[in-house]
């Protein structure tokens, strides 16, 4: 039997610091990480040019070394910066916005010093997941992240189907040049009536929540939409599907190579409805037709 890693527990005091940095306004930057960024023996940032333009607009000097740290080079640079912290270095990770590992670099170098026993922190701050949930208006209780929208229509519509039943409240992050796109279909797949918030520029000076029904968002974006963009979803639990939503949902599974019997049961799973009326219901359409 394996016995628990150490939460902290390497003698060297070396340690990877995880550090969340402004999305918009550099005043939502810590004191601990004006502190981190003068202090750190290495600095791995997203971006090296905005780390500079960062630690400029604080006052601090970035007396570390300072390397790239994105995701091309993430895998390649991860066992380097693993060893620098085994060997007593302190190495603070930074991406472009908010917290490191959300969405961005930082996962695998976490993994990497778990397993070799090293200690990592964090320096909490700005999210841009949080921030949304917050201004959704949406129930907060419980919550689920879903990343970025996968970016082919087929994967896209994939996904949303996953969220057909998902009682939690759902955030994901999307490009503007794609976000028209991605309300649509999510309107076509978990209908036009549920409810969303798009929250665009968070914390900037153009920032912008817009709420509404899927059906009034994809309007809205059609339109085109600029600046970094985080949609807030309502969970299944604010939907009360009728029968001829379920059986449109039934007949759309059908229509990509589900039975008829295992597509009913599936678009009734986890909800107060029965299949068997989805199934008759689904019959009677087709002789009608």
């Amino acid at each position: 039997m394996n016995s628990p890693q150490p939460a902290v527990g390497h003698e060297s005091g070396g340690r990877l610091v995880l550090a969340a940095t402004p999305m918009g306004q550099t005043d939502d930057a810590s004191p601990r990480l004006r502190a981190a960024l003068g202090s750190a023996d290495i600095v791995a940032a997203e971006d090296t040019r905005r780390a500079r333009s960062l630690a400029a607009a604080l006052d601090v000097e970035i007396t570390g070394r300072l390397i790239s740290y994105y995701d091309q080079v993430e895998a390649a640079r991860t066992p380097a910066l693993v060893e620098a912290i085994a060997a007593g270095q302190t190495v603070l990770l930074i991406t472009d916005a908010g917290m490191p590992s959300v969405s961005d670099p930082g996962y695998r170098i976490v993994v990497a010093c778990a397993e070799a026993g090293l200690r990592v922190t964090a320096l909490p701050g700005p999210s841009a997941v949080t921030t949304a949930l917050a201004l959704s208006a949406m129930p907060s209780e419980r919550f689920c992240f879903e990343g970025f929208a996968p970016r082919r229509s087929g994967a896209r519509t994939e996904w949303l189907r996953t969220l057909l039943d998902e009682p939690r409240t759902a955030v994901f992050f999307e490009s503007p040049h794609r976000l028209a796109d991605t309300l649509a279909a999510a309107a076509e797949v978990l209908g036009g009536e549920r409810r969303a918030a798009v929250c665009r520029e968070l914390t900037k000076t153009y920032e912008e929540v817009r709420r509404g029904t899927l059906d009034e968002l994809a309007e809205w974006a059609a339109a085109g939409v600029k600046g970094e963009i985080t949609v807030v979803l309502a969970g299944s639990v604010d939907i009360a599907p009728d029968l001829d939503t379920l059986a449109d949902r039934a007949q759309a599974l059908v229509a990509d190579g589900m039975r008829l019997k295992e597509a009913c049961a599936e678009v009734t799973q986890g909800i107060a409805a029965s299949r068997r009326e989805v199934y008759q219901t689904v019959l009677d359409r087709r002789a009608r037709d």
